[in-house]
């Protein structure tokens, strides 16, 4: 079982019950952390002392206040987690049950469990951390099967790339010469078109703002 975890949250009810199943698990070495910035820290500070955490456990909505963050979000946390320390083993326990948040934070930044708070949530937390610590993946079963059932539309890292680019106000021919010097495919002007029309009709999205606005909302970008 693990040995050392991190519990990023901020609302202490919730982490109240989350350390009861640390209790009921037998796992005693468990740090808190109620803002993003001081969870990555944490994380740097252990691995530097060579002691590093086994598991991260995160909420993805952290409330603000008079402090300033450069970690916002759960989101955030999870990116610079996976790019500085991918060793540790991530589980997001989060009211978000957004099916294609979730299927982003699954196949794109590789976390290894997915809880849905709820009425069952500390039992299925229980369980994802058992189920983690065996070297397998988990996610709460209802939302499970949401995802297992053929979206309409799959989200690829090429619509994550499209769609990035044009939060930060590209216009289709910028993003075209951006695929191009990425050597990504395709990169035509017209597929370009065709993909977002697409995912303009998938999300129901008025216009290019519209749509990126959503994106932005599920966590995509």
């Amino acid at each position: 079982m693990f040995k050392k975890v991190l519990l990023s949250e901020d609302i202490d009810t919730i982490s109240q019950g989350v350390m009861s199943v640390m209790d009921a698990l037998h796992i005693h070495h468990v740090e808190q952390a109620q803002y993003c910035d001081d969870a990555y820290l944490k994380i740097k500070k252990a691995n530097l002392n060579e002691v590093p955490y086994d598991l991260l456990i995160t909420d993805l909505s952290f409330k603000e206040d008079h402090r300033i963050q450069q970690l916002k979000s759960g989101d955030d946390l999870i990116k610079v987690i996976r790019n500085d320390y991918p060793d540790i083993k991530v589980i997001v326990y989060s009211i978000e049950d957004r099916a294609e948040r979730v299927r982003h934070l699954l196949n794109d930044l590789k976390i290894n469990g997915y809880v849905s708070k709820g009425r069952k949530g500390l039992r299925e937390l229980e369980e994802s951390i058992v189920a983690v610590n065996q070297g397998n993946k988990y996610v709460s079963p209802e939302l499970d099967y949401r995802l297992k059932r053929k979206a309409p539309v799959e989200i690829s890292s090429y619509d994550i790339e499209i769609l990035q680019q044009l939060s930060l106000g590209n216009s289709q021919e910028e993003i075209c010469n951006y695929l191009e010097s990425k050597n990504i495919k395709p990169r035509s002007l017209s597929s370009l078109e065709k993909r977002l029309n697409v995912l303009r009709e998938h999300f129901k999205a008025k216009n290019a703002i519209h749509l990126v606005t959503i994106a932005k909302d599920l966590g995509l970008i």
